[in-house]
């Protein structure tokens, strides 16, 4: 009996021993690896921290390059869809297209054709500014070459050029606002907000 006892005696004391030298073993390896661990993540921390500001600062510095540059490009552009729109108004586009002695039909086509051209030379400046500044550019077009064809075909056949262009001032003093001068001022509103 008493070499059982001391059979199961010992038997709990090897078990409470390897039961220590575990946890001893556990405790040394945590000693080790929670320092370790927080030195990792503060070190992760402070360079993921550090990065990210050198990455904010560079992409900043990339935008301002990069408005820089475009900034001219956009001022050009808009500059150049002002003239446009100058060029293609009804009342100085029938001062510079019109021809002595110029048929109605005639006279239309010449206006019609000088507003196409005009816009086709300025297609390219949409990519600088905004959707709305080029949708009313291209409605002040639209609008325009729409006023022409409505006062050529309220003219006799027989008409002259001169009959179109009174007939086109007729109908510019009639509207309140022509889209040719909705867009210049939104274009202008818009430019300055760059600056």
């Amino acid at each position: 009996m008493l070499m059982e006892e001391y059979m199961g005696s010992k038997t709990h004391y090897m078990i409470f021993a390897v039961y220590k030298i575990t946890m001893d073993a556990i405790i040394e390896i945590l000693k080790i690896t929670i320092p370790g661990l927080i030195v990792f993540a503060t070190t992760y921390y402070v360079l993921k921290q550090m990065l990210d500001g050198q990455f904010r600062k560079k992409e900043l510095e990339l935008r301002r390059e990069a408005k820089n540059s475009m900034t001219p490009s956009r001022v050009n552009a808009y500059e150049r869809i002002i003239l446009l729109l100058e060029r293609i108004h009804p009342s100085e586009l029938v001062l510079r297209v019109h021809k002595k002695g110029i048929s109605a039909k005639a006279f239309q086509s010449e206006l019609v054709l000088a507003i196409r051209e005009e816009f086709q030379h300025n297609l390219t400046q949409q990519i600088y500014v905004s959707n709305a500044a080029w949708n009313l550019t291209k409605n002040a077009k639209e609008e325009t070459i729409k006023l022409i064809n409505i006062a050529a075909s309220n003219l006799p056949p027989n008409a002259s050029g001169l009959d179109l262009s009174n007939s086109i001032f007729q109908i510019l003093m009639k509207i309140d606002q022509n889209p040719v001068d909705v867009a210049k001022d939104y274009l202008k509103a818009e430019i300055r907000k760059l600056f």
